[in-house]
This record gives structure tokens, sequence and C-alpha cells, in this order.
């Protein structure tokens, strides 16, 4: 059966699956138990946080097969078409032999209870295939960061750990990748896909010019690109969507692109991405890279959309506000570029018309002697929300700060510079001295909130204490390397224990 308009194709564990106008809002994972009865896919927590409704996806990228995980969970039914879907029940062969990843589960107890081991197996068996036709194999602490998307309440991470590392030691298991593709490819659509439905219509525009149409004609309409919040929206507060229109099909918002002097992040480019490629021209990046939620959550949200979400909790907005980030917004009447800071106004409230949309960022290359740090503090270190984000971007003419740029998360209502902070720094020697009356002028830019995540003291006192960070990493005498300033040790930190962190 060929893919109309109205119906939703793809591979369900390398097998076609066609659906005639599903529910726009029907969960993966819900679909795959209650219709394919594959239970090996569970719901823990039901917004993309426990990794028990792991899943792999694969999709044609540059015309090759891409697979990485995703949560089941808040993944909507239609985000499928196609695109190919794995679960746990595809990894044991015909005759009943288990996968290397299963079975080293097996051979080191990695599992107690069970409930969260198809999940972990699915993360590790995506990192096999990543390691696929390679004679190396990952290091402990990658096996590590690669599950800080999968909870273990019992048996804990040692064992599986060690799974990890045991599954690479049997004969490989060969992944018939081109098949998956050639398969794919006979199921690509042409036409765009429009469902139609009692409780919303779901469209999945193939061009830039077909999105802005549909936006002019339904400002109402809620965007969808990773569904990593707006599954929230559906599973946690039973918010009705109305009509849907998803941009993962949009070609123009799926590139980076470097430019004379920025790099230009499509909106629908997802988060790991788009810290890979930041994280090439600012390495400072990295551990804000490792800690943004989880390997699935940055395999399905996208820059644009952390960007278009306008939280104040958002992790990438201190960044690119403090290298002067811009937002490229796209509506009717054609594109403009404000800069970052300026879209946000309020709560969650944006400087954006009802028909516009955001088309991309726009981040600044690395200038010399620019001097950039990034920190987040949170209850965890993997896979959570952070109570204070800070970013800085200084220039020093020898020892004299020519320029200041103070961003912070977590301590307004929206992301915000720090103007009496900057006015400090500019024009002073960064020594002591001026890191005090800095840290004190914060206390006139921010007045923060206390909730669930911290109180106002906290908040107050740690975002001066970033900045103090900031300043032992940077000042022009004896500056510390950033591995004697971290609270967590990794492997790999210079003056670090060689030792695996998670969790």
């Amino acid at each position: 059966m060929e893919p109309t308009a109205e119906t939703v194709r793809f591979l369900l564990n390398g097998v076609p699956v066609v659906i005639e106008n599903p529910a726009p809002t029907r969960t993966v994972l819900n679909h795959l138990r209650e219709e394919h009865r594959r239970t090996g896919t569970k719901e823990g927590c039901a917004e993309g946080d426990c990794g028990a409704c792991t899943v792999v996806l694969g999709e044609l990228v540059d015309d090759r097969l891409r697979t990485r995980t995703v949560n089941a969970c808040i993944q909507f039914l239609p985000m499928l078409d196609g695109k190919a879907l794995f679960t746990v029940e595809y990894l044991r062969a015909g005759d009943g032999t288990l996968h290397p990843a299963q079975q080293a589960m097996v051979d080191c107890h990695g599992s107690q209870c069970g409930f969260c081991t198809p999940g972990f197996v699915m993360s590790l068996w995506d990192k096999y295939l990543e390691y696929e036709g390679r004679d190396e194999r990952p290091r402990r602490q990658e096996l590590a960061d690669h599950l800080s998307g999968n909870l273990c309440r019992c048996t804990g991470y040692r064992t599986i750990l060690d799974a990890g590392e045991r599954m690479f030691e049997p004969p490989r298991r060969r992944f018939d990748r081109e098949g998956v593709a050639e398969a794919l490819r006979g199921i690509a659509r042409q036409e765009s896909l429009h469902l139609r439905h009692a409780d919303g219509d779901f469209h999945a525009p193939r061009s830039l010019a077909e999105l802005v149409r549909l936006r002019a004609e339904n400002p109402a309409a809620t965007l969808l690109a990773g569904g990593t919040d707006v599954g929230l929206w559906v599973n946690k507060d039973f918010r009705p969507l109305g009509d849907i229109i998803h941009l993962g099909h949009v070609a123009e918002l799926g590139r980076i692109e470097r430019r004379a002097d920025r790099v230009r992040i499509g909106a629908g480019v997802s988060l790991g991405d788009a810290y890979q490629t930041m994280a090439e021209h600012y390495p400072e990046l990295r551990e804000m890279w490792e800690r943004f939620a989880s390997v699935p959550i940055r395999n399905a949200g996208t820059l644009g959309g952390n960007v278009a979400n306008g939280s104040p909790i958002g992790d990438s907005m201190p960044w690119l506000v403090a290298l002067g980030a811009e937002v490229v917004l796209r509506g009717p009447e054609g594109a403009r570029t404000l800069p970052l800071e300026t879209l946000y106004v309020g709560y969650m409230r944006k400087s954006m018309a009802a028909e516009e949309l955001v088309e991309a960022v726009e981040v600044p290359l690395p200038r010399p002697g620019l001097l950039f740090r990034t920190y987040k503090l949170s209850k965890r270190y993997d896979s959570d929300i952070s109570a204070v984000c800070a970013a800085f971007a200084l220039e020093l003419e020898g020892a004299r700060v020519t320029s200041a740029r103070v961003a912070y998360g977590g301590m307004a209502a929206v992301p915000s510079r720090a103007p009496a902070c900057e006015a400090a720094l500019v024009g002073q020697t960064w020594n002591e001295a001026t890191l005090e009356r800095a840290m004190r002028a914060l206390g006139e830019d921010f007045t923060p909130l206390s909730d669930m995540r911290a109180s106002a003291a906290y908040r107050t006192r740690t975002a001066a204490n970033l900045l103090r960070r900031c300043f032992l990493e940077t000042r022009p005498d004896t500056p510390l390397p950033p591995s004697r300033t971290r609270v967590f040790a990794r492997a790999g930190d210079a003056q670090a224990p060689a030792e695996e962190s998670i969790g």
C-alpha cells in the first residue's frame, strides 16, 4: 500500500506498518504496547526521564541510515512517518539467541527487578551500532554518558557498565543497515502528511514555504518539533493540542551552515547535533552538552524549540545570549533577525507575532582573545533541570576587561543579561577586587524566587560563586584548569581520578 496524505507508514522491527488517520497525540509507547503487544517498551515516568521506554529510531539522512535513541512515551505516532522503529524484541535472533548487549546484561548480573532492563539494552545497542565496523571500543565513561537517560533503582550502574564493556567481546552481530535504508526508500513519501481527526488535524509540511503558509492560516496551531516538551503537555497536563504542525520534515530547518563569522543552526536541528557543532568551536560547551537532559532527549529535542519555548531555566539561552546570538523569525511577510536577548519580554512571552515561527539561530564564531565559560547547577549531574545556569563572555587587553556579556537562567522570569555586573567589569582590571564588586552588583540585577529546585538565597549566592569560578579559570595570573574547579571528577580530567560518574 502506497503512503497517502492520510496514512502514517513506518517500519516496525523491519516490517512495514501502515496506519490510517491515527490520533495525532497517540504516543508511540501506547501504540507499541496496545496494538502490537511489544511490551518490552515500558512506561515509567511518561515524561522522558527514566528511560524505561527507550527505543531506537532510524531515518535517512543524506540517503544514509542514521540511528538514535528516543523516548517512546513522548513521541507521537505520526512523527514516525517514513522512519524505522526498533524495540527490544528486535534484538533476539530468530533462533532465540540473545544479542551481545542482552547476553552481557545476563552475564554481568546487570538486571535485578528487570523493569528498566529493556531500556538499558536499547541504549547499549545504540552505542553498539555506533561502533559498528570499528576496531576500538567506547571508554567506560562514554558508556556512562550514553546511559544518562536510563534510570536503575535497584541494580546500580557498575554491573550495567560492565555489560556495556562485555558486549563488545563476542563476535560482532551484524545489523543490516543497507537493507533498512532500502526499505525506508521504498516507503518515502513525496507529498505532505495531513491527518484529519476529531481532536485536530496533523500537518507535516515538507518545505519552509508550506510551513509558513500553514502557520499563517492557523496561528493557533501547536508547533511540534521534537516533542520533548509538547509531549509532557499531553501526558502530564492532559492538554488538548488542537491542530498540530510538525516541523520534522522541513528540510530548510534541518541545516547547519557555516558562514563567514557565524554558524546558522536551523530550528529543526537536534540539540545533540547543535551542541556537537558548537562544541567544535567552543570547547567550553562540552560539559553543558553532556549535562543537557539526556541522550534520548538531545536526540529528539531541537535547539530552535528550546529557544522558542522561552523557559527561564532553559540551559541553551544563557550561553547563546552571552555569545551574542541572534534569532531569525519567519512569517508571511518574510524573515527578520533580532538579538536573542530581546526575544523574551516576560514569563513564557516572546516578541513574536502569532503567525511567526523561529527559523534559525545564528551564533557568532569565536574571536581572538574571547574568554568564554558556561556552568550549570542542578541537584543531579545528568538529566536534570537547572537551578542556576550562567554564561560569561569576556574580552581582555592585558589584564583589563574591555567587554563583558554576562547572562543567567533561573534568576528571573526570563533568561537575562546582568547589566550592573557587566558595568562593574568593563574597564576594570580583572582581579579579586573587581570580582568582588561584580559579585555584589549581581544583587542589583536579580531578585530570584524560591521554588522546588532552589531557594532564593541559594540562587543569589551560587550565581555570584559561578562568576568566581569564571574568574579562577580566566584570571591573568595563574588561571586554574577546569579540572580544578569542577565539582564532579570525571575520567579523563586532569588531576581527576579515573572513575566513571553517572547520575
